[in-house]
């Protein structure tokens, strides 16, 4: 599990420019940031290394892993991505 402080440090790195971009990864976290792994936050912070454009292009499905950035390409970053997209809380 990822500690307060990692979390804290977290958040901050996932402000966006783009106010979509904001509300998926606020939606994320309000539903994932009290089971969120170690593993699983080094793929969210990989995936907010892309530009808001990717971001967005890859949340609404427009553009895959492969298309945006081969290197991302691995299971953890793709479960990430599949957090990112959920639509209801539970």
């Amino acid at each position: 599990m990822l500690d307060e402080r990692g979390l804290s440090k977290l958040k901050w790195r996932c402000r966006r420019g783009l106010l979509e971009n904001d509300l998926f990864i606020a939606r994320f976290f309000a539903r994932f940031e009290s089971s969120l792994s170690v593993k699983q936050s080094q793929a969210l912070s990989a995936l907010m290394d892309l530009s808001d454009n990717d971001l967005l292009d890859l949340h609404l499905s427009r553009k895959t892993l492969i298309q945006v950035d081969p290197q991302l390409d691995s299971p953890d970053v793709r479960e990430v991505l599949k957090m990112l997209k959920l639509k209801e809380t539970p």
